[in-house]
Parts: structure tokens; C-alpha cells; sequence
């Protein structure tokens, strides 16, 4: 095995720091990244800084056993590496863990993986495994294992959206030999080259990359990246193998899925017998009924119009994060009227996106830009405001011959309250551009079976720690989850470009270009930024706001 070594920008990150160049947050996130241990880089800020280290609860101090009764909804967690709600994870999390684990201060850390080397060059990716750490049925988990999931990933058949953070540099197109329906060659996608992914030794593994990537630790824990148990060969259920502090006995769709503790966990926690998740369904009323009645001793988020009846409510702690988490309005771009990217701009100058958080989020929210990089993105480029024009909304689509305006159905899923309430604001709005709009609301499960195929769709992304993150997810040319089909060139080779530059500022500088592509050509209308929130009841212990909305329930304790 190799020695670890100090990656030559760490110093560089050590001297910006020190020098007020870049901030705590920054250094924090970019030096870990670069393989410094956390305890070192806190340590390093404390010893610029004079700030004292914040130590976690120690587990002694932890109540132990009880069963804690959390409110979410139950979905299918079949297939790990496709699952693409963080509902589904935070079931899976339970029981099956990640190489690395970015936590509530979005910070990554090792897990899986004790530790990891990179290349000056951000080329090659050495990541070592942490021994001693058994799967569920006593054998031991090793680099043999971490490697079979990385292939499985990034395997076409799989379907992953792994791939979309991932292709740049670590797969290849190919022509598959097939054509499709209109008989144009079908393109595949596979390993770059053969040792992309190499076996070191048993607890080492090589990542040989074709481009520069900052953020490989970090796509580690994208939620469908789940280290499975090659054996069950990516399926998943009750009785499942994991190496996590939870094992499933017990799910069941739209109704309850029952976890019990494994006293055998490798790390911290359990400290719950058991965790049972219930489904509440979608009514916002049915969520506030089960906490005040006892029913769930917490809910797994929250939205604003039912903050103000669970403030009133006695005992009940709450919880909220600032996010990178959003809801979009997106055309599909191979599909007309959405082909046209004047047709595009012209949605997104038809919005004013106040109005929209005002309506929707009664204004616990902050407006959107149209680019999908948020604010607290650290490569976030700040750019002139955008603004409501609809004088060159009309013009655009006169130019893309629409003079009459265009009639459109808009499809959204009854999930959240807010989301048709998103959608009415659209209505109203685009009207006065000539865009008529007839909305379509739908049941939660059957919108996540058509998302990806919708003409017109309205879909709510996760929060990532990087901007490069999301927008390798979901408007790389050809990503598993590129639910618009949206395929720019120069934008896929600045992202590509991004991803590979430490520095956040001169990452910010190519994000500004990838920006004006979206605002100017890219597929979506994006109102606002969501900030997370949920409320567990005081006997609650251990409970941290993930800005991903995750829960890591092996933190989590009740007070008898």
C-alpha cells in the first residue's frame, strides 16, 4: 500500500486561508477534499483562527434503546443504485453505507473509505479501505466489493445517475451497433479505458480518470451510490446484506417499513432498538395530526404552511438548513415547441420569480436564477439580475413562430402543496405572454414513472454540495437522469472543464459562462431556492438538520 501524501494544493489552501484569501468554509471543503484529514483541516483553522473544535456528542451521553417513529413516505427500494428520492435513501442509508459521507456541515468525510490520495493532477484517485468493517453476514468488506459497485454504476444497463457525474471522466461513448426506431446509431456508454477502475490490493482501490475531478469523494456519497452486497447483484429488501447499523425486517409500499439494530455496527450507534417509518401520505394535515396525536416522534421534512400549526404545538423541536434544494420547470428539448431555445428563454422571461416564493413558500425562500447554481454554491457566479420582460418573451416567440402564442400542458406531481400552487403562479403569469397553460396534476408515484418523458414537467432537485454536482446530474449531455434531454456542447465541455479546477474562484469564472448558457439556452424555469425544515418531538435525541434532508438514524436516541 502507499504512503499517504500531502496533495501539493493543500499548501496553497493552508497559505490562502491564512492570508484571508479564501474562507473557513472553502478551505474546509476543498482541503478534505484533497485528502486531508478533517481532524486536521479543523485543527488548522483553530490553530489561524483561535477557534475551539466542536466536539461531537460522546456516546455515553446518549439515552439507549426505544424505538423512535419517524413520518415519511414508503417507497420501492428494490433496485438501490436507481433510486432517485430521498425517501427511498433513507431507508437504504440505514442498512448499506457509502465510501465517503458528506455531513450536515457539508464537509466530506471517509467512511467506507478510511482515506484517499489524489494525483496533482486530479487524474488519479487512490482511496484506501477502511479493514475490520463486516458485512451484515460476517464476511469482511473489502476492495473487491467497493470496485464491483463502481462497475455496476456505471454500467449502461444499470441505469444509474451515477453515470451523469461520473462520464466525463471515467466513461467513453460508443457505437453500440444498434439503431433506434428512426435509425439513428444508439450510443452507449462504457470505461474509458480497461483499468479505469483498478484493484490495488484488498483494501485498495485506483480511480484513473481521462479528465481532472475535484469532486470524486463527494460523487461517493450521491445517494444511489450504495455499496450493495455483490451477491444479491444489485437488488435489495427485507433480509438485505449491508454493512450498515440497521437491518430491514420489514417494508411495506405506502404504509411502514421497520428497521431493528445491529449490535454488531462497526461505528457509532445504534442507539435505537428500533426505527419505524410510517406513511402519512401527502396530506399536510394527516403529518401535523400524527405528531400531536403521537403517532411519529418526527416528521421527516416539513413545508411552510405547516411550520406556523407545529410552533404552536408543546414539546417539538425545530429544525432548518439553508439548501441548494429547488423545484424546476423544464421542456423537453428534443420535443416541439420546446426544441427551440427561444421558446425556452421566452418561459423564463414570462416568470417573475418573487411572485412565485411570495405565492408558493409565503416567502420562505430565495429566488431562482434560471441556472440551477445556487448562492451557497462555492463556484456560485453572481450575475446580472433576471428579470420579467414580457415584451421580449412576445418577440421570442414570434421569432420561433408563435405569434398566436402557444397552448401547453404542464405536468406536476401532488406531492407537496406548494408544488400546484407553483404551478397556478405559472398559469397566471405566462398568460400574459400569450402561453396558455392546462395543468395536470398527478399521484407522487406515477410522476416518478413519467418524469423523464414529460413534455412539459415540473420536478424538484435535490441539494449538492458543488454546483458541477447537479449540473453533471442533470444537463450533461446524455445523463441518466437529463430529464429534458438537454445536450449543449460548449456546455458539457465547460462543465467538464469546472469540475477539474480546485479553486473556487476560478472555478467561478467558467461557472459564469455555464450560467449564461442556462439563462440564455437551457431548459429550465427555476423560481426559487428551498430552505429545509422539519420538526422532531424534544425526547428526541441526536437530531442534525442534513441540508439533503438525509437521516443517519444510527445518531439518533429517545429519552423514555
Amino acid at each position: 500500500m502507499e504512503t499517504q501524501r500531502q496533495h501539493r494544493l493543500v499548501s496553497t489552501l493552508k497559505d490562502d486561508f491564512a492570508a484571508g484569501r479564501i474562507d473557513r468554509r472553502e478551505f474546509l471543503r476543498s482541503a478534505t477534499l484533497l485528502g486531508l484529514s478533517v481532524g486536521a483541516a479543523y485543527g488548522f483553522v483553530s490553530h489561524v483562527t483561535g477557534e475551539s473544535v466542536i466536539q461531537a456528542a460522546r456516546a455515553d451521553d446518549m439515552p439507549r434503546g426505544g424505538r423512535l417513529r419517524l413520518g415519511m413516505r414508503v417507497q420501492a427500494t428494490n433496485t438501490p443504485h436507481t433510486v432517485d428520492t430521498n425517501e427511498e435513501s433513507n431507508i437504504l442509508r440505514q442498512v448499506c453505507e457509502y465510501l465517503t459521507i458528506t455531513g450536515q456541515d457539508n464537509i466530506t468525510r471517509p467512511y467506507l473509505a478510511e482515506g484517499w490520495e489524489v494525483s496533482d493532477d486530479l487524474r488519479t484517485w487512490t482511496f484506501r479501505i477502511r479493514q475490520g468493517v463486516k458485512w451484515h453476514s460476517g464476511r469482511e468488506f473489502t476492495a473487491d466489493d467497493a470496485v464491483w459497485n463502481i462497475l455496476h454504476v456505471l454500467d449502461d444497463n444499470t441505469g444509474s445517475s451515477v453515470q451523469g457525474l461520473m462520464a466525463a471522466y471515467m466513461l467513453e461513448d460508443y457505437d453500440t451497433g444498434e439503431v433506434n426506431a428512426e435509425g439513428a446509431p444508439i450510443i452507449g456508454k462504457r470505461l474509458w479505458k480497461d483499468d479505469a477502475v483498478e484493484k490495488v490490493d484488498d483494501y485498495t482501490l485506483r480511480l484513473n480518470c481521462k479528465e481532472p475531478q475535484l469532486a470524486v469523494p463527494e460523487h461517493f456519497f450521491h445517494y444511489p451510490f450504495l455499496m450493495l452486497d455483490p451477491a444479491e447483484n444489485g437488488f435489495f429488501g427485507p433480509g438485505s446484506n449491508g454493512t450498515g447499523p440497521f437491518e430491514l425486517v420489514e417494508a411495506t409500499r405506502s404504509e411502514k417499513a421497520v428497521l431493528k439494530a445491529r449490535p454488531d455496527y462497526w461505528s457509532d450507534g445504534p442507539y435505537l432498538d428500533t426505527l419505524e417509518i410510517i406513511d402519512l401520505g401527502i396530506d399536510p394535515a394527516a403529518a401535523i395530526g400524527a405528531i400531536a396525536s403521537g403517532q411519529v416522534d418526527g416528521l421527516f421534512l416539513t413545508t411552510s404552511d405547516q411550520i406556523g400549526a407545529l410552533e404552536a404545538l408543546p414539546d417539538l423541536e425545530f429544525y432548518s438548513v439553508v439548501t441548494a434544494e429547488t423545484l424546476v420547470c423544464r421542456g423537453k428539448c428534443t420535443e416541439a415547441p420546446f426544441n427551440d431555445p427561444r421558446v425556452r428563454k421566452a418561459l423564463r422571461l414570462a416568470t417573475d420569480q418573487q411572485i412565485v416564493v411570495d405565492a408558493a413558500l409565503q416567502g420562505h425562500g430565495l429566488v431562482g436564477e434560471h441556472h440551477h447554481v445556487s448562492p451557497i454554491h462555492p463556484e456560485y457566479a453572481e450575475l446580472p439580475k433576471f428579470e420579467r420582460d414580457i415584451a421580449a418573451a412576445k418577440q421570442l416567440l414570434d421569432e420561433a413562430g408563435y405569434p398566436d402564442g402557444l397552448e401547453l400542458e404542464f405536468t406536476y406531481s401532488d406531492s407537496r402543496p406548494y408544488y400546484s400552487l407553483v404551478a397556478q403562479v405559472y398559469q397566471q403569469q405566462w398568460k400574459d405572454a400569450g402561453i396558455n397553460i392546462t395543468l395536470n396534476s398527478i399521484p407522487a408515484d406515477l410522476y416518478w414513472e413519467v418524469w423523464d418523458k414529460l413534455p412539459l414537467g415540473l420536478t424538484p432537485w435535490y441539494h449538492r454540495p458543488l454546483g458541477v454536482m447537479t449540473l453533471g446530474l442533470a444537463y450533461r449531455s446524455g445523463a441518466p437522469w437529463n430529464e429534458s434531454s438537454y445536450s449543449n456542447p460548449e456546455f458539457d465541455r465547460l462543465l467538464t472543464m469546472a469540475e477539474g479546477i480546485v479553486d473556487a474562484g476560478e472555478r467561478s469564472k467558467v461557472m459564469a459562462e455555464i450560467e449564461t448558457i442556462m439563462q440564455e439556452d437551457g431548459p429550465i424555469v427555476q423560481p426559487f431556492w428551498i430552505p429545509l425544515s422539519t420538526f422532531f418531538h424534544s425526547r428526541v435525541k441526536g437530531f442534525r438538520m442534513h441540508p439533503s434532508g438525509y437521516i443517519f438514524a444510527n445518531e439518533l436516541a429517545v429519552e423514555a
